[in-house]
């Protein structure tokens, strides 16, 4: 039952010879009783002297079992059999007797087949603590070698239980053998700075080489509340995503409450929106209260008194009887919700963190009484570090949403995330000061910009077209409807709405306005659909109206068919032309960093600002400036070709047209907080957002034609010289087959506070594949550029 250890540096002589000793001086000093007493157990022992001189034998053990339960009966108090946990133990050899009541039934429970082994430690650890115990008691050092020592034992339901381990070595006494070598000041040193070189203590207390003579005392503790509170701090205090973290906290908890199938589950509330929620708070740690992905209104989720006891007075709820708590409460839905997953006493723990409520332990059993209101109380050495952790971990979970939001919805582009880190880490450096610190605007002065946009043409017109069509059929059904019921009953109220309804399809080819989708639309289904709802027709009209209904499905039915393939055009447009413009930003990216954001509308536009601000740490030049402007050149015809290429497969073949706003004057952009993004700054540089915003409806001066047009990419300017440059973009990508020769000249029409401004128009060549130049050769393509 007892592991034995192996190599050790005495042997064990197990003698009672110090109790028979003081029985002796009892015969002399002592009187009446205990003298008597004395006598009479000296008498017995004369008959076995392997008691005084030494046993060795475990039979001997045994058959003097009686007389020396007698022998130590003032060490175990008959009065403390049942409560003390104590032994005669001989761990070297493997031995323990003479337990007291509660030791044999834990040894009982824990079955034959059990192995006592003191956690965590090894032949080495013991024979170093045996050397040390050996330095101690004959060459006078006070090493303080004492460190906790543990068995788990089981119960007999499998529940582990954990016990501290004391010796006492008052009835040892260690002897020299003539193998003992003589040990120096200088050997002991080198000893004590050579903890873990078993070697050389082997070399200094060889095998057997002391004597230890008499007996020990074991007394166990039960520390299994402790020792849980203690790995329930290590477990949380680790890896949240550790895949053992679920058993080893229900390991915890079933010892605390020695229930062996206790099984525990968490409850995230969510306070924005006051419901419980089955956040999978950790691997395996699912809910009870809210078993599938869902949430619930606290109140309705919990009845009454457990709702005022965790949501409002922040404390613990527990029912010993489930199916006594549903007769209590007439529409228990809490108890009878639990009683279907075998649950029959429960206790809820509000977990609270500064007086907000962030969730809910469950612990539930099977069996009726085992939990309830008085074991509940033990949870309170367990919920600080409960709660302190699941803040924590709350505060990592909303890390993770924020990291998610920003990878997929308002990223900070890395061009620029250095200065808000910088920010972030100056506010964090004054908070850990104690101080007050104001978060700064971020700026970047002197920057450039280029913008563009492939903008999808006739999209407005087509959406009004797929809106006609979707609701003309949808009238015509409706009509067709209507007639059989007017020609049934012939009621004035089916006839006006079958008049206004003939009207709604006349106005959708003569007169359709913004708001009519949502005017008829709304008409039908407070005019119409009840009437329908209420009809008892033939089994025929019937099945007309059933199948009219399923095609008012948003999602599948046919009333709908000319709009899903409108959205399903544009989003297959948007989805390609912004796949293109994102893998070639990560390609010129590495010639010089730069802020690029881009925005799916009808279509896709991009704002890029480079300047040395947001590069500090790189010289920047007018070359770089060309560099980027030839990329979007080159990139936006590749995006207008690719669409191209792509018309023929979509439900509607739309096509695209394509604009670059150039302007030289460097400015600054500012972060806003509010809107979590950069804009312009400053009065005069609003001037190029006023243009941004009204260039792309702009006409050819002194025509009604757009300055835009498919098949063509359109670069507006207000300088002379910046014409110049961009012709020479224009015959670099005419050279390498990407542009038509096709070149025109014009000016912009005068805007609304914007005067003077001129475009260049060059086509396309549509036969050439761009997109098979998977990597731009970008050097050979910047060779043409002007060296600045």
């Amino acid at each position: 039952m007892f592991t034995q250890y192996t190599d050790k540096p005495f042997s064990l002589e197990l003698s009672f010879y110090k109790v028979v000793e003081g029985l002796k001086q009892a015969v002399i000093t002592d009187k009446g009783y205990k003298a008597e007493r004395a006598k009479e157990l000296l008498a017995r022992i004369e008959k076995h002297p392997e008691l005084d001189k030494g046993i060795t034998s475990i039979q001997q053990i045994t058959h003097n079992a009686d007389l020396i339960a007698d022998l130590l009966s003032d060490l175990f108090p008959q009065a403390l059999a049942n409560n003390e946990i104590k032994a005669v133990s001989i761990p070297y050899m493997g031995l323990s007797f003479n337990q007291t009541a509660r030791f044999k039934k834990i040894l009982a429970d824990a079955g034959a087949e059990f192995q006592f082994a003191i956690r965590d430690f090894d032949d080495t650890h013991l024979y170093i603590l045996s050397c040390c115990i050996i330095l101690n008691r004959l060459y006078g050092t006070k090493l303080d070698f004492t460190r906790p020592m543990f068995y788990d034992i089981p119960t007999a339901d499998g529940v582990m239980r954990h016990y501290r381990i004391l010796y006492n070595g008052d009835f040892l006494e260690v002897l020299t053998t003539d193998k003992a070598p003589k040990l120096s000041k200088a050997d002991i040193d080198e000893l004590m700075d050579n903890y873990d070189n078993v070697d050389l203590w082997k070399e200094k207390f060889p095998v057997n080489s002391y004597v230890v003579k008499g007996f020990g005392l074991m007394t166990l503790i039960d520390v299994t509340v402790e020792n849980a509170l203690s790995t329930l701090k290590s477990n949380l205090l680790g890896s949240y995503t550790s895949p053992d973290i679920k058993e080893n906290l229900i390991t915890v908890f079933r010892s605390m409450y020695g229930i062996a199938d206790m099984r525990m589950g968490f409850t995230l509330y969510d306070t924005n929106e006051g419901k419980f929620v089955n956040s999978r708070f950790g691997p395996g740690i699912h809910s009870f209260l809210v078993p599938y992905q869902e949430a619930h209104d606290g109140e309705r989720l919990l009845c009454g008194e457990s709702y005022e006891c965790i949501v409002k007075d922040h404390t613990y709820f527990a029912v010993s009887d489930v199916s006594k708590y549903i007769k209590q409460e007439r529409g228990n839905s809490l108890g009878e919700h639990l009683k279907k997953q075998g649950i029959n006493s429960f206790i809820l723990a509000p977990v609270v963190k500064d007086n907000v409520l962030l969730g809910i332990i469950e612990l539930v059993s099977p069996r009726i009484r085992e939990l309830n209101s008085v074991t509940a109380n033990k949870l309170d050495i367990v919920m600080p570090f409960l709660v302190d952790t699941i803040d924590r971990k709350m505060h990592e979970l909303q890390d993770r949403v924020r990291s998610v939001i920003q990878q997929h919805y308002t990223t900070l582009h890395p061009s620029v995330y250095w200065k808000f880190r910088r920010e972030a880490q100056n506010f964090l450096e004054c908070a850990g000061k104690g101080l007050t610190y104001q978060l700064k605007e971020i700026k970047f002065k002197e920057v450039f910009p280029l913008y563009g946009q492939v903008d999808i043409s006739e999209s407005s017109a087509t959406r009004n077209l797929s809106v006609c069509n979707d609701l003309t059929n949808q009238l015509n059904e409706l009509i067709s409807i209507l007639t059989s019921l007017a020609k049934a009953d012939k009621k004035p109220v089916k006839n006006e709405k079958l008049d206004d309804l003939k009207n709604f399809v006349i106005d959708l080819k003569t007169n359709f306005r913004a708001d009519t989708e949502q005017f008829i639309q709304h008409y039908i289904e407070e005019n119409i659909h009840p009437i329908l709802k209420e009809i008892k027709g033939t089994p025929k009209l019937k099945s007309k109206i059933e199948k009219y209904f399923s095609q008012t499905d948003t999602f599948t039915g046919d009333y709908h068919n000319y709009r899903r393939n409108y959205d399903k055009t544009l989003s297959l447009i948007n989805q390609k032309l912004a796949t293109i413009i994102d893998m070639r930003q990560a390609e010129i990216q590495e010639f010089y960093p730069h802020y690029y954001e881009r925005f799916k509308t009808d279509g896709v536009e991009h704002n890029i600002y480079i300047g040395q601000t947001i590069a500090p740490s790189r010289p920047f030049t007018p070359s770089d400036l060309h560099r980027l402007r030839l990329w979007q050149l080159r990139v936006i015809a590749e995006m207008e070709v690719e669409q191209y290429n792509l018309k023929s497969m979509l439900p509607y073949q739309l096509g695209v047209t394509s604009l670059i706003l150039v302007f030289s004057t460097p400015l600054a952009i500012r972060f806003r907080m509010h809107e979590k993004h950069f804009d312009v700054d400053g009065a005069y540089n609003i001037r190029y957002e006023v243009i941004k915003k009204r260039i792309d409806k702009a006409m050819i001066k002194g025509t009604r034609e757009r300055i835009t047009k498919q098949g063509k990419i359109t670069i507006v300017y207000a300088k002379a010289e910046e014409r110049k440059e961009y012709e020479h973009y224009i015959s670099i990508l005419q050279n390498a087959g990407v542009l038509n020769d096709d070149v025109e000249h014009f000016e912009v029409e005068e805007l609304q506070g914007v005067a003077g401004l001129k475009a260049l128009r060059v086509g396309l060549i549509h036969t050439r594949d761009i997109q098979k130049d998977h990597t731009i050769d970008y050097s050979k393509l910047y060779k043409h550029l002007p060296k600045t």
